[in-house]
């Protein structure tokens, strides 16, 4: 019953970590969940440990929808930049793998900026900031996922 729970752990763990790069998928709640679960079967982590990731937890949750809206708005976007960037991410994801990760927001952030009426230049300005903001987010949620899925399988006994 044990390698069972280590198991669904695990699962969490790697769901986690997909749903990092995934925008329709909160994914560290995820990896915490997986914490939680080897919490309960081995004890490996003091009660300070696993408040201190859920506040990690829920401060990423919180400035992921930040970050992209604040890299739009300071390249001079529109949310139509925002919501193409993610609507490009999940088409290039499984229409162009692996590159469309990387291509697809951007192209996709270009796309919604003309939709709102925006010049080219001015489109793939606001464009570049929509990507790099959604990307900084994207690599925030990677980092802390992968950091929880290192304390879940080095405490794996």
């Amino acid at each position: 019953m044990e390698l069972l729970w280590i198991i669904l752990g695990g699962l969490l763990i790697i769901t986690g970590i997909i749903g990092a790069f995934l925008p329709v998928m909160p994914g560290l709640p995820f990896s915490y969940l997986g914490l939680i679960v080897l919490q309960l079967v081995y004890a490996p982590f003091t009660v300070t440990f696993l408040v201190v990731w859920a506040l990690i937890v829920a401060g990423v949750m919180l400035i992921d929808g930040v970050i992209p809206a604040w890299g739009t708005k300071k390249f001079g976007g529109s949310s139509y930049g925002v919501t193409g960037s993610i609507v490009g991410l999940i088409l290039g994801i499984f229409l162009f793998p692996p590159l469309g990760f990387i291509w697809g927001p951007l192209v996709g952030a270009f796309i919604g900026e003309l939709i709102a009426g925006n010049k080219s230049d001015k489109a793939f300005k606001s464009a570049l900031g929509s990507f790099i903001g959604f990307m900084a987010a994207t690599g925030i949620k990677v980092i802390t996922a992968g950091t929880m899925a290192y304390y879940y399988f080095v405490n794996v006994v």
